[in-house]
């Protein structure tokens, strides 16, 4: 089977429009964590590369803040690509995850 990150089972999403939301949405992430769970994360971001670059980077290196400060694992995968005509996307997923899935 061809992988694309859109293909993997998703538990929650979250539309980021700047910064802010992204700092949120990163901790929201890492406390509901990733252990024990066969889905992951869609963080939706807008089309302009630089804000898209931003947001990011701020879910990518928050995520792995708070699953370190919380003491969980932090064996996760993450891929950005084009969503729609007006999003670009990150999926994240624990990489036992991703094994047990077949990918």
């Amino acid at each position: 089977m061809e992988f694309h990150p859109s293909k993997l089972p998703i538990s929650k999403i979250f539309d980021l429009k700047d910064e802010k939301d992204a700092s949120d949405a990163a901790e929201e992430i890492a406390k509901h964590g990733f252990e024990n769970r066969k889905d992951g994360y869609k963080v939706l971001m807008p089309k302009d590369s630089e804000i898209a670059k931003r947001i990011g980077y701020i879910v990518t290196t928050g995520v792995n803040y708070w699953l370190r400060k919380h003491k969980k694992d932090q064996n996760i995968r993450y891929w950005t690509y084009h969503h729609d005509e007006a999003h670009y996307a990150i999926v994240l997923i624990s990489s036992s995850a991703l094994e047990e899935l077949g990918f």
